[in-house]
């Protein structure tokens, strides 16, 4: 009877150190979704206030038609992407287009006075802070869900029900340094 009575503890305690386990990872895989939605919202935010920043500079400059058109078109497929790999391309492709539209500004000097650009610049570098924020989240919610696939027992739980490791946001070494919106 007392060996009975052992038993059953130790499969209680083994059956319920596997729910918490499991639960964790859940927790974690739906935190990294939820920060993934937040860096495509950031990166949405930044398209727009790009798109107003366009309108104002065609104001001053025979600004490219087609940087507009570039702005929209990836404005529109964000809400498409799925992977970090997909987020980070969209990075890569904003960035560049913020960069010409800073070279742009740099080129009409009384451009860098107008307040709406000053306002559109400052709304562009709180996004930029908001988007590293969401990244460094997102990829210290992977690190702790990978970190618990590849450890003992925790790696156990992942095996069974078929966890895999999740891939970090990475974004290019040039892109990870903040744009220079100091016109």
């Amino acid at each position: 009877m007392l060996i009975l009575l052992v038993l059953l503890t130790i499969l209680i305690i083994v059956v319920g150190y596997f729910i918490i386990t499991y639960n964790r990872f859940q927790t974690l895989k739906n935190g990294a979704e939820a920060t993934l939605g937040q860096v495509k919202v950031a990166l949405k935010k930044r398209l727009d206030k790009l798109t107003q920043l366009v309108e104002t500079v065609k104001n001053y400059a025979n600004f490219e038609k087609g940087t507009l058109e570039k702005i929209v078109e990836l404005r529109s497929s964000i809400a498409n992407l799925k992977t970090p790999t997909e987020i980070s391309e969209a990075e890569k492709l904003s960035r560049n287009l913020l960069k010409g539209i800073s070279i742009t500004v740099e080129n009409y000097p009384d451009l860098k006075t107008n307040t709406v650009v000053k306002d559109l610049t400052e709304a562009i570098k709180e996004i930029e802070d908001e988007i590293a924020r969401h990244r460094y989240t997102y990829n210290n919610i992977i690190q702790e869900y990978n970190t618990m696939i590849d450890t003992i027992p925790s790696n156990i739980v992942a095996n069974f029900m078929g966890f895999r490791k999740m891939d970090y946001l990475e974004f290019e070494e040039e892109i990870e340094k903040r744009p220079d919106l100091s016109w």
